[in-house]
């Protein structure tokens, strides 16, 4: 190993970062902007149902997505789940399963089965091609995910949902600031979800929303996230308590705030990490289609074991000892989580391009968190562990 690469700590070095550096690590924003919303709402002594935070953030986000509705939640899961029972689904669901398990289980939740469709591998989204083998007459609908923020074929989709008479609605977690043919994501299928975690660019701490242009279908969502209140004493709908409060609502506006300056500093460290994985055999750098509007949140690569010289699950346990939290989504998959591998253990061999993108995918940091010099390092690693992969396996066997 010469002087101008990192000892690797599994080799007995010490790791390359003294501080952990995370897949997902929240952007922040303006804090002072932040702490004087917050003071507002104490001041007001207004901290849920609706307050003047969550309204703006509405207004706002409407303002953004070009949508008539956009409906903020307390996360996005309880938004899946809503939006599922307000379009009357049930039966049969077909979703993918390389996606966050929370996307099965708001269907599952409610007694839906999920029906697991194989992926496109050129951009791990829906494939399609495989969906029409898997509608049967318990079928009800469709729910594509726009991995990684790039979006679904969402006109293939709406052909086949509109040929069976299926719903079609879209798990939008990664994708909001992402655009589809110059329209922004949230315009499509009947509703969109999105996710404000702390883990997405832009957070509410903890949240999400519902985008339609479907008015009926939002007053139904209003309905169900408020336990089905219409007025003060009038409950004429079953609903649930999915509202978001105002902290998350004024950490929303401030998010937004800050949302161009988030969107450039991904740009820039993906262009980075562009750099600096370019000529290292066997690591495929996801790219974005720059003429379209793009979150950049996601640096994920496939890691191919015949070129790289480790496998994918090698070099993220090297990239870990040297502090470098990468991740392996989906990793293994829905179908092999529970209770979906005990309902279905064969599922895999329908969906043989899910298990091969799962054993292949590393999700590299990104945010603001990161800097160049972080993912300089970064790919330092990852070269390093390409030249003396032999001696990085006998290591890892070791241990």
């Amino acid at each position: 190993m010469n002087a101008n690469q990192p000892s690797l700590a599994c080799l007995g070095a010490p790791p390359a970062f003294a501080e952990k550096l995370h897949v997902g690590r929240p952007n922040i924003g303006d804090r002072e902007r932040l702490l004087a919303r917050i003071g507002g709402i104490l001041d007001r002594r207004w901290l849920s149902n609706n307050g003047e935070c969550v309204r703006e953030f509405e207004q706002r986000m409407c303002a953004v997505l070009g949508v008539k509705h956009c409906i903020p939640v307390c996360n996005a899961t309880i938004g899946l789940e809503v939006a599922i029972r307000a379009l009357g689904m049930k039966g049969e669901v077909i979703v993918p399963s390389f996606t966050f398990i929370a996307t099965a289980h708001a269907l599952q939740w409610q007694e839906i089965t999920p029906v697991f469709c194989d992926i496109d591998p050129a951009t791990h989204n829906l494939d399609p091609a495989r969906i029409e083998a898997l509608i049967t007459p318990r079928t009800s609908g469709i729910i594509g995910v726009h991995v990684w923020g790039r979006p679904c074929a969402i006109e293939p989709l709406a052909e086949i949902a509109k040929a069976h008479s299926l719903h079609l609605m879209f798990d939008a977690a990664h994708a909001f600031g992402c655009s589809h043919g110059g329209k922004m994501i949230g315009n499509f299928g009947e509703a969109e979800v999105f996710s404000f975690h702390a883990t997405k660019f832009l957070n509410t701490f903890e949240g999400g929303a519902i985008a339609t242009n479907n008015d009926n279908l939002a007053e139904r969502i209003r309905l169900m996230i408020n336990f089905g209140f219409k007025g003060e004493d009038n409950v004429i709908y079953i609903g649930t308590n999915g509202k978001m409060h105002e902290a998350s609502g004024a950490m929303g506006l401030t998010s937004l705030e800050s949302m161009d300056e988030f969107i450039a500093v991904n740009r820039a460290h993906h262009h980075d990490y562009a750099r600096t994985f370019d000529g290292i055999p066997g690591i495929a750098l996801m790219r974005f289609d720059e003429k379209e509007r793009s979150n950049f949140q996601y640096v994920i690569t496939e890691v191919d074991q015949a070129a790289f010289g480790l496998h994918r699950d090698e070099l993220h346990r090297v990239l870990r000892a040297e502090n470098v939290l990468v991740r392996r989504y989906f990793f293994p998959g829905s179908h092999k989580q529970q209770p979906y591998s005990a309902y279905y253990p064969n599922a895999g061999l329908l969906l043989p391009q899910t298990e091969r993108v799962c054993g292949r995918v590393l999700s590299f940091p990104n945010g603001t968190a990161v800097t160049a010099g972080d993912i300089a390092r970064v790919g330092d690693i990852v070269r390093a562990a390409h030249e003396h992969a032999p001696a990085v396996r006998r290591a890892l066997q070791s241990n």
